[in-house]
């Protein structure tokens, strides 16, 4: 049987590829990339930008497109036998890209096009390139290149056996609890846990640290014994708090080496700290500029997250008898305040959000917003849970994705959107390509043969995740590298996702969005009215808990020196931002992935600093919503014109000024979050 990782002619045949299909695909298609290499960058060769893709870009495409499958399999279907082929791969794949970008005569060939020979696109793409090769050492010579390329080397080594340590970790902690010690966990989640137990041939309730389990406990069970139990070993995964054989997944000294190597890296290229390479193609200027607006958020902040603690305090010594809550009393508190406040609760609400009737929601308003239409279609798969669908416009295939939904052993936690392919016109052919994503969560199954139920935060991730997809997708730019979010600064990536968000909180979606477990019948308004009064509950202290990350996230890569102990630091951003500091024992940096596995390294701040362009943006939506308080069609076109069809083409704030008309602002951010009046005026 050929080789599947070496089909090109069609989507990736996900069922047939095997771990021993790793090593002799990877033979191929690195020698096929290496040898296109030496082809471009040959004396005669012609430096001309479609002459370099027609040879280089097509031989490296398909390197991606394969690696891009192991990789995507290597995180949702992990086995010991996948992990070794893909460990055993990641150090060739790393040295042929390090080498790529690297490489003196391919930059100088690129120099060498003229800016004037190019379209707009690949006019931007080729600016991106050469700074790129900057970043990737192709200044460098002698030893100073030999060791950023063993350093790239060893940071792709760690940066997997990182994320291997946080997700077996999470994958080998279990506890059996009793029917009694369960009071107060919904329903769902106990059948799920009885189920996972009898599967295993065990007595009791299988309770584990993934989220579908882990959150609901933390929130609903009346046993602070069994609370603290979870939090303890969730608080301490990956780390040398671990307790018994946890600690051979300590990532401490990961970390350390990690945070070393990218500073390293940094002063070779010229630069003091990895803070300061980090930002070079984001939007924000400099490191300082981030740490300022990080903190002046977290000021504006503060008074609203102190309410929220205080409020919180209060209750539970009133009505829970609880004086000195603990780290793990306090999602219990917060639900019961929330209850007890606006009436109603998240397994209430759950009961509404069954996930075809979600989805069902979302493709609708995808339709009618962006003017396209959304259907199922057909693909090889790695699980059965796995859809595929395609994204039309008239009779014309726009787009197509994978949908991932539930969480499963061997599936690392979070949810993600990756691309599988981008739309391309391909130098080799002329053929336009269209682009394929995965969008991939982790939502609880359903239970007793009902559809799975999300959480209203599920339904919000869902979302988020498909605005990452609908980025990629309906991009109308035919350069690859520019295309969809290809080429947009990292800080900028987040506002098409975070834009969709406020969808999840517009009555006239919900509406058409949920339906009863049990009865069929729609959110009724008067639950609606609660949520939506309890949107900006504890807001404070959630945006000041994502300030906390942020911060940390920069510091830790500029002022930070990679030799001292790095709990220290944290425990300083800690106390200046924090209301709430979690116990001494917290290891919350062990199974930080974003930044030491994700690619947000330097960069987790993007979150925040995208979610003002994203509110802003929808800003444009409310301000044009019809008399019916539907999303005007309209302003729809607009923005997807001017950022979805544009992706990286140009610079993000060209993108935004051309939907907004104008530069940002933090009010619309400040107003949906309940925090416009600066309560220190």
């Amino acid at each position: 049987m050929s080789n599947p990782l070496l089909d090109f002619t069609d989507l990736p045949a996900f069922d047939r590829i095997t771990p021993e299909n790793v090593a002799p695909a990877m033979d191929v298609l690195l020698e096929r990339a290496s040898q296109a290499l030496e082809t471009v960058t040959a004396a005669s060769f012609p430096a001309r930008w479609d002459e370099i893709a027609k040879v280089l870009d097509v031989a490296t495409e398909e390197l991606g497109r394969a690696w891009g499958a192991v990789s995507h399999l290597n995180s949702v279907a992990d086995t010991p036998e996948l992990r070794a082929a893909y460990n055993a791969a990641l150090p060739r794949v790393t040295e042929f890209w390090t080498r790529l970008g690297a490489d003196e005569r391919l930059y100088a060939k690129y120099k060498a096009i003229d800016p004037a020979s190019l379209t707009s696109e690949q006019r931007q793409a080729h600016l991106n390139a050469v700074r790129n090769f900057v970043l990737s050492g192709a200044e460098l010579t002698g030893t100073a290149k030999e060791r950023f390329a063993q350093i790239q080397e060893k940071q792709a080594e760690l940066s997997q056996k990182f994320s291997e340590n946080a997700l077996d970790a999470t994958d080998a902690y279990a506890y059996y609890a009793s029917a009694e010690e369960l009071d107060g966990v919904p329903a769902d989640v106990q059948q799920a846990a009885l189920a996972a137990a009898q599967a295993e041939g065990k007595s009791g309730y299988k309770l584990t640290l993934k989220m579908p389990c882990y959150l609901p406990v933390m929130q609903f069970a009346t046993r602070s014994d069994l609370r603290e139990k979870l939090y303890r070993a969730y608080a301490t995964r990956a780390s040398d708090q671990a307790e018994g054989e946890g600690k051979k997944f300590d990532n401490t000294p990961l970390i350390s080496e990690i945070l070393a190597l990218r500073r390293e890296e940094a002063q070779l290229l010229g630069y003091a700290n990895f803070g300061e390479v980090s930002v070079v193609p984001k939007m924000a200027k400099s490191p300082a500029e981030v740490i300022h607006f990080l903190r002046d958020l977290a000021h504006r902040a503060r008074p609203y997250a102190e309410k929220d603690i205080a409020d919180l305090r209060a209750f539970a010594a009133e009505h829970l008898g609880l004086n000195d809550p603990q780290a793990w009393d306090w999602p219990f508190i917060a639900e019961k305040l929330k209850e007890a406040r606006y009436a109603f609760s998240e397994q209430e609400l759950k009961r509404y959000f069954t996930a075809p009737k979600v989805l069902a929601g979302l493709f609708k308003i995808i339709e009618t917003l962006f003017e396209v239409s959304i259907r199922r279609d057909s693909a090889l798969v790695w699980n059965p849970a796995v859809e595929f669908y395609r994204i039309e416009r008239g009779d014309t295939l726009v787009g197509q994705f994978y949908l991932d939904q539930p969480a499963r052993t061997g599936k690392r936690g979070g949810a993600w959107m990756d691309d599988v392919r981008t739309r391309w016109k391909r130098p080799d052919t002329g053929v336009l390509q269209t682009p394929v994503a995965h969008l991939v969560c982790n939502f609880a199954g359903g239970v007793d043969g009902k559809p799975p139920l999300l959480t209203h935060d599920d339904v919000i991730t869902l979302f988020h995740e498909f605005g990452h997809g609908l980025h990629h997708m309906l991009t109308q730019v035919n350069e690859r590298d520019v295309s969809g979010i290809g080429g947009v600064e990292w800080d900028a990536v987040e506002l098409p996702s975070q834009f969709m968000e406020n969808f999840c909180w517009e009555w006239d979606v919900l509406e058409n969005m949920t339906a009863h477990v049990e009865t069929g019948a729609p959110l009724p308004r008067a639950l609606f009215d609660k949520m939506i009064a309890a949107k900006n509950f504890q807001s404070g202290m959630q945006t000041l808990r994502q300030i906390e990350f942020s911060l940390f996230d920069m510091l830790l890569h500029t002022e930070h020196d990679p030799a001292d102990d790095f709990m220290p630091l944290l425990a300083q951003v800690r106390s200046e931002v924090s209301v709430l500091p979690p116990p001494a024992f917290s290891r919350t940096a062990h199974t930080f992935s974003h930044i030491f596995a994700g690619g947000y390294a330097a960069g987790y701040y993007s979150y925040k600093w995208a979610e003002v362009l994203s509110a802003d943006a929808y800003a444009a939506f409310e301000e044009t919503a019809g008399s019916n308080g539907l999303p005007s069609t309209e302003t729809g076109r607009r923005y997807r014109e001017a950022i979805l069809e544009a992706g990286g083409s140009r610079p993000a704030m060209e993108s935004f000024k051309a939907f907004r008309g104008r530069e940002p602002t933090l009010d619309a951010l400040l107003r949906h979050q309940g925090m416009a009046k600066d309560l220190h005026a």
